[in-house]
């Protein structure tokens, strides 16, 4: 990672540079080939997959109860993926880390309940104030300062009971549909136990998709197939939509997508670009609302898939899973028209049971960073059971409500865990060369 200051760049505290510097385009261009493998191209299409079956079909139904019609709903498909899988490719190819572009799907519930009550022009208004929102706080380099000071095990907590849904989804699924997830599990244990270069959601999704096949469990295409130009789409603003959509909408991108996507990749050891991260979300969020999309952003769930050890063991070639997913989605926007007819034949269960056996690591990677080290483990608990309870306050969910649950116990209760890590932090920093300070560091909790 390049390292070198550039006088001119602007900065926030201690000369770091406001967006981080990483690899840079032609080297992650240049190694991209070597890294495409089995596991990072069945890691990449199993998170595509993910997000273009259920998330997607929040925004059809939304858009079909709310009475928008089929150009309407393709630009709001067109906006929220081709935007999201640019982000993909971006941030992949620069800083060679898995970090995923996509869109918030809680922001998505929000919407769609809130559509009822104003104008689809009036929501393209609170969308972009959102962007604005979010981009801001990104050039102010809060998000980096405040994520850097939260203690790790409670951001690792936050990760473990947000992403415990996904583990207990293949439960569910299973007492619904044992026939097909039964067969992926199956899939998956085969190839995890007998061919470990290709990853086991790959065998999961092909023995999975084959009992599907079988049952006849795949539904059939609704809709009509062919292709919709999406079209701009002229905001309209109005306060109680900006209060009501526009700044939950912001705050769930932070607290929810951001944080997690920041929070796997800290998990998996990677060091992230907190500030660029919260700026291409904020971006993404002003270009994705001229074509109806409510935002497009660093997602949450796509990150832990790619970033998960099913992308294979190479660390450094995970950012390959990224760049596949990201292409997918940006194709899946594009032919939109075609696409939302199609993905309504995938059964849920499957798609259910891919996205958590590929969480499995992640899942174990955040449990043993929350509970592993005897400090703040009164906060990370506070946090991990905020985030499964899956509560939402003012329309901001659960993620975010975790991390200030676990700091304020932590804070309250176990100040001499704080005090210690400032001791500590001050003695590497003390040892830190200058040019370290160009990357984000991941906290010392030895």
């Amino acid at each position: 990672m390049a390292t070198s200051h550039s006088p001119k760049a602007p900065s926030t505290d201690k000369g770091k540079p406001l967006i981080e510097r990483g690899p840079g385009f032609r080297s992650g261009l240049g190694a991209l080939p070597k890294h495409l493998n089995p596991a990072t191209i069945g890691a990449g299409l199993v998170a595509a997959i993910f997000g273009c079956t259920g998330p997607a079909l929040i925004v059809i139904n939304g858009a079909q109860e709310a009475g928008l019609t089929p150009v309407q709903t393709a630009s709001w498909i067109f906006g929220i993926y081709v935007f999201g899988g640019l982000i993909s490719l971006l941030m992949a190819l620069y800083y060679q880390q898995p970090v995923t572009g996509a869109y918030s799907i809680p922001g998505a519930v929000l919407v769609v309940g809130a559509l009822q009550g104003f104008t689809f022009a009036e929501m393209i208004g609170a969308y972009l104030v959102a962007g604005l929102i979010v981009l801001i706080l990104g050039l102010t380099g809060v998000v980096r300062k405040v994520i850097t000071w939260i203690p790790f095990p409670i951001v690792m907590a936050m990760i473990a009971g947000a992403l415990i849904r996904f583990g207990t989804g293949v439960v569910d699924s299973l007492l619904s549909a044992p026939i097909i997830v039964g067969a992926a599990i199956v899939g998956y244990i085969l190839l995890s136990r007998f061919i470990k270069a290709i990853p086991g959601v790959l065998g999961a999704l092909v023995i999975g998709g084959v009992a599907a096949a079988i049952t006849g469990s795949f539904g059939a295409i609704e809709g009509d197939v062919g292709l919709i130009m999406p079209e701009l789409v002229a905001p309209a603003f109005n306060i109680g939509a900006i209060l009501a959509v526009g700044v939950p909408l912001a705050l769930l991108v932070i607290g929810a997508e951001n944080t997690q996507a920041m929070g796997v990749l800290m998990a998996e050891r990677y060091r992230p670009p907190f500030n660029a991260m919260t700026i291409v979300s904020g971006i993404g969020g002003l270009l994705a609302p001229l074509f109806g999309g409510h935002n497009a952003n660093i997602a949450g769930p796509m990150t832990a898939i790619c970033a998960s050890d099913q992308a294979g063991e190479n660390k450094a070639g995970r950012y390959a899973a990224t760049v596949v997913n990201g292409i997918i989605f940006g194709l899946f926007g594009i032919f939109a028209g075609i696409a939302v007819a199609l993905v309504t034949a995938l059964p849920k269960e499957l798609t259910a049971t891919l996205a958590g056996l590929a969480m499995i690591g992640v899942l174990l990677s955040a449990f043993q960073s929350s509970f592993s080290e005897k400090r703040f483990q009164l906060g990370a608990f506070v946090a991990l059971v905020i985030a499964m309870s899956g509560v939402t306050l003012f329309g901001i969910s659960a993620p975010f409500w975790a991390l200030v649950g676990g700091v304020f116990a932590s804070l309250m209760l176990e100040t001499k865990d704080f005090r210690f890590r400032e001791e500590i932090n001050a003695m590497d920093m003390a040892n830190v060369p200058p040019a370290a300070e160009a990357s984000p560091r991941v906290e010392n909790q030895s």
